[in-house]
């Protein structure tokens, strides 16, 4: 192959480790005519955080909400806006 030119982008990869291997051997900028400029508008809708939790209190938290049909996070959330305003 001439050595000017890139190795052809396969139509299809096999798996997300054959795309990462092709990748990690080649260079997006020697394929200019394949890649092109998105113009992307997003906005932060919301914010996570980290908390440790012992394991005893997640597994009720988990039962609780499973309970009430609601995701653990929002149980989460509730009781503690409810800890922290009696608390005020």
């Amino acid at each position: 192959m001439n050595e000017n030119r890139p190795d052809p982008i396969p139509e299809e990869f096999e798996s997300y480790d054959e795309a990462g291997k092709f990748w990690d051997s080649h260079d997006t900028t020697d394929y200019p005519d394949t890649f092109h400029t998105v113009k992307v508008v997003s906005e932060l809708k919301g914010r996570h955080f980290e908390i440790e939790i012992e394991e005893d209190l997640i597994q009720k938290l988990q039962s609780q909400a499973k309970t009430k049909g609601i995701n653990v996070g929002s149980l989460a959330n509730q009781l503690l806006r409810q800890q922290l305003v009696t608390s005020e």
